[in-house]
């Protein structure tokens, strides 16, 4: 049993679907970071620097963090829908993981930035399930500046799940 999977991918990919159907699945406990920051900090985001929003992430990834461990020692595995953007904070998530004694799995969500972006602008309009808070194309772009596609090495070393196709992303 794999005690967190971390589902990867940029904005749009369809990170949260694939988290939740792999959640049920699995009888796992989903965590989206979109979810916590809507439910915990949106009245208090309106116009904030993205150091402030950054900073609110970053302690809603440790509580996460504190309550799947919790729940691992209850044999219940954790999905993790938190972003990971990069290669680092990727490694940084595995890196804790294992000083938790946690098992990992990474699952890669690949799709074409105007696919996404397509999702994106769906989802803004719909306002359903699947909407946590509006994604303005400029939030889009910036995040694009900062996504980093998880490259074969990285892929072959940690054992990735590739979901979509390859080439698109």
């Amino acid at each position: 049993m794999t005690d967190i999977h971390f589902i990867i991918g940029s904005t749009g990919a369809g990170k949260t679907t694939y988290a939740r159907a792999l959640a049920a699945e699995q009888s796992a406990l989903p965590f989206s970071i979109d979810e916590w920051m809507q439910g915990l900090f949106a009245p208090d985001l309106k116009g904030a620097s993205f150091a402030a929003m950054n900073e609110r992430v970053e302690r809603a990834r440790r509580q996460m963090w504190d309550v799947a461990g919790r729940v691992q020692t209850l044999g219940v595995p954790s999905v993790f829908d938190t972003g990971l953007l990069t290669r680092a904070s990727r490694d940084q998530a595995r890196a804790e993981a294992a000083r938790r004694g946690l098992s990992t799995r990474f699952h890669y969500i690949a799709a074409p930035a105007e696919t996404r972006w397509a999702r994106v602008a769906a989802r803004n309009a719909a306002r359903d399930s699947g909407f946590a808070f509006e994604v303005t194309r400029p939030m889009f772009d910036f995040i694009e500046t900062i996504w980093q596609t998880p490259d074969a090495e990285e892929r072959a070393a940690r054992g990735f799940t590739l979901v979509g196709s390859e080439s698109a992303a």
